[in-house]
């Protein structure tokens, strides 16, 4: 498992980003592995409506280790998990959580620096706290940092990239592997973090974000997709039924 976990941390290169299509279960992350993906990696909100449950820890631990084995069943390639906010109420629960994930497979989680349902941010020094728990499991932590969420980057763009470096730091020497930062699409932003970040940079590539050449260029080390290959899969199924079931033929 070790291997898994230093073959994972290799992959994130600065200027040659990883670039992971978020899956949600074995039939997926077999689809993904078979276009050639260099690692699989999950993503809380499709995990969860795969099922049809909320994002937000909605889906239980005990389904997340049991999907989790149904990946790791049908490839050989690195599998990192979105943990959310690491399924506990304090560090040390956090440090069980993720010592499951390393138990079972996992080469890296994802986790939140802020509760389910929660709109502001851990204090840094909480976040710090579950951050450590997590890394001292030994696997490969990605630390969200949603400073960004629900603000203007193009307003307040210097403050938030101060405030997102702040914790990047304090993330690293908790023993975070890398920093992803979501929700952010503003390039001179990403470009400062990608400089400033002791942690190998992770953004979402959403509409509006750079493509993957510039977010390269920019020095990001890790790309995800994160919600939006199953919102897509799941678009297509509904076209697809409701031309079956209004008389048409499929596309397929």
């Amino acid at each position: 498992m070790t291997d898994k976990i230093a073959e994972f941390r290799a992959l994130h290169v600065s200027g040659d980003p990883l670039i992971l299509v978020n899956i949600w279960d074995a039939g997926s992350a077999r689809a993904v592995a078979a276009a050639g993906a260099k690692a699989i990696a999950t993503g809380s909100f499709g995990v969860a409506g795969a099922q049809g449950r909320a994002d937000g820890e909605d889906f239980p631990i005990e389904d997340v280790f049991e999907n989790l084995a149904r990946i790791l069943s049908v490839t050989d390639l690195p599998v990192t998990i979105d943990m959310e906010s690491g399924y506990g109420a304090d560090a040390a629960t956090v440090g069980v959580s993720v010592g499951r994930a390393r138990a079972a497979g996992a080469a890296g989680i994802n986790m939140e620096d802020r509760l389910p349902g929660a709109s502001d941010l851990l204090p840094v020094g909480e976040a710090v706290a579950r951050y450590r728990a997590a890394a001292d499991t030994g696997l490969f932590v990605n630390a969200r940092c949603d400073a960004f969420r629900g603000q203007d980057a193009a307003k307040d763009g210097e403050a938030l990239v101060a405030a997102t470096l702040e914790r990047a730091r304090a993330y690293a020497d908790a023993g975070a592997g890398g920093l992803f930062v979501p929700f952010l699409a503003d390039a001179k932003s990403i470009g400062a973090i990608c400089e400033g970040s002791p942690l190998p940079v992770n953004i979402l590539r959403g509409k509006g974000a750079p493509t993957h050449k510039e977010l390269a260029k920019l020095g990001v080390a890790r790309i995800s997709h994160g919600h939006q290959p199953w919102a897509a899969a799941m678009a297509w199924l509904t076209g697809q039924a409701a031309q079956v079931l209004w008389g048409d033929e499929p596309d397929y």
